[in-house]
């Protein structure tokens, strides 16, 4: 898979550079941003959410854990150090009022959010703080 950014390209074709470049952006991330992973089923956005959270527990020394998509249960929290990571998936969901009590929303600022199918959410850019990556 390629994906773009800054107009250029990145190669995340196999597991191995998709690791890399989780490691890379476990760098960059900091509370309060959020990061939309959009891609066909398959195509690896949980894979890279592993090696992000991995990397950022090996750079924070917390020991790592086993990393799994929230499909049914729509979110994982990772609590590293006084860093909150909350990964959602909402591959599921029909709307937005489905995410029911989550507080997807809530203390934004005050935790790191990852979110597969990020296609439901609607005003993303005034709702979060992005990233620059």
């Amino acid at each position: 898979m390629h994906i773009a950014i800054k107009n250029e390209k990145i190669d995340l074709s196999t597991e191995n550079k998709t690791e890399k470049f989780a490691s890379i952006i476990s760098k960059k991330l900091k509370p309060g941003n959020v990061l939309f992973l959009y891609g066909e089923l398959g195509v690896g956005k949980t894979t890279f959410v592993k090696y992000l959270i991995n990397a950022f527990q090996k750079e924070n020394k917390s020991p790592p854990v086993e990393v799994v998509s929230p499909t049914f249960g729509l979110l994982s929290e990772y609590q590293i150090n006084k860093t909150l990571i909350n990964h959602y998936d909402l591959y599921r969901l029909k709307s937005i009022n489905e995410l029911g009590n989550l507080d997807m929303f809530e203390n934004i600022s005050n935790k790191i959010t990852l979110v597969e199918w990020p296609q439901i959410i609607k005003e993303k850019t005034k709702k979060f703080n992005r990233a620059e990556i």
